[in-house]
């Protein structure tokens, strides 16, 4: 979450006087997180968080993530649910952006997981993909998987070597690597697609929710699971936290086997959600909007996870316990 776009009290207030929430009583900007503007919200009939769209969300993708939401709670997904205003509609229009108003999902997120928050995610994370697997009324191409990786390369340019001597020509290998080696016909459906741990909300040890959907779209299960091993498995140090991935995958696979095919491409799936990362921090580190309230995250975290996966030989190295591994 972040903030790019300012709202004044008058415009809020003439915002919320088409829904059924009583007076504002206050809102504060967030500045976690680096794609939309968001704000915590709170009026007479509790609080919520405000969305405005920004940067890299197509207006034609929203009633995916609104519909996405709203069914996954239906199947019993913690997640936060849209706030439709006196005429029914979820998405409005605020400060010359699209807006929306979800509630307010309680409890805190974990800054350094441990192995049975690991294995907690792997259970959320199966859940996720079978509660979607009947989700059929939209659906979203990843605009962010391998055919979208060269172009953010491209906008990087000759700039990423003013981050990591020598970046740009480790990516552009990366590249070249992956888009030739990127696995067809694995297992498809509903990904969250950036379920990093500030992204799952715990309450007295127990996971309790799931939020930002922005990023959620059709693509391979086993992408997602790579990479929530990316962001959830190594430590501080850049180091691979075996423990946490071997709890993780066992608890997803307690809940959706995965078929031998997805553990063999797993490597190059934990290898190309690095580079995804890599990429993205990297655009955004390079081209901050003056004057935003926005922290971007640093590119070089993934530089490192990805050397570790340049040195993978084999499924185990995550975790993959039996013989498909």
């Amino acid at each position: 979450m972040a903030v790019y776009t300012d709202v004044t009290p008058e415009e809020l207030e003439a915002f919320l006087a088409t829904y059924e929430l009583g007076r504002l009583r206050a809102f504060k900007g967030i500045a976690e997180g680096v794609e939309n503007s968001n704000y915590l919200l709170q009026t007479e009939a509790g609080s919520f968080i405000l969305t405005l769209y920004e940067k890299r969300v197509n207006p034609a993708d929203l009633p995916f993530f609104i519909g996405l939401m709203e069914h996954l709670a239906s199947r019993g997904i913690d997640c936060p649910q849209p706030v439709r205003n006196r005429a029914g509609v979820a998405l409005g229009t605020l400060a010359g952006r699209p807006a929306l108003i979800a509630t307010f999902l309680m409890g805190t997120s974990v800054r350094r997981p441990t192995a049975a928050n690991c294995a907690a995610l792997g259970t959320a994370l199966a859940g996720l993909h079978k509660a979607g697997a009947d989700f059929t009324a939209f659906s979203r191409v990843n605009a962010l998987s391998v055919a979208g990786w060269r172009p953010l390369y491209d906008a990087a340019g000759e700039r990423a070597d003013t981050v990591a001597a020598g970046l740009r020509a480790l990516i552009a290998d990366e590249l070249a690597l992956l888009e030739g080696a990127w696995p067809t016909g694995l297992p498809a459906g509903v990904i969250h697609a950036d379920l990093f741990p500030d992204n799952v909300f715990f309450t007295d040890g127990r996971l309790s929710g799931l939020i930002d959907f922005y990023f959620a779209c059709n693509d391979l299960l086993a992408y997602d699971l790579a990479i929530c091993l990316n962001a959830w498995c190594f430590e501080p140090d850049g180091a691979y936290n075996l423990t946490k991935g071997r709890a993780m995958i066992a608890a997803y696979q307690a809940e959706r086997a995965l078929s031998e095919a997805e553990i063999a491409a797993l490597p190059v799936l934990a290898r190309g959600a690095a580079l995804r990362f890599l990429l993205t921090r990297l655009v955004d580190w390079l081209n901050v909007p003056p004057g935003a309230l926005v922290r971007p995250h640093d590119p070089l975290e993934y530089l490192r996870k990805l050397r570790f996966h340049r040195s993978v030989e084999s499924p185990r190295d995550y975790g993959v316990m039996g013989p498909a591994a």
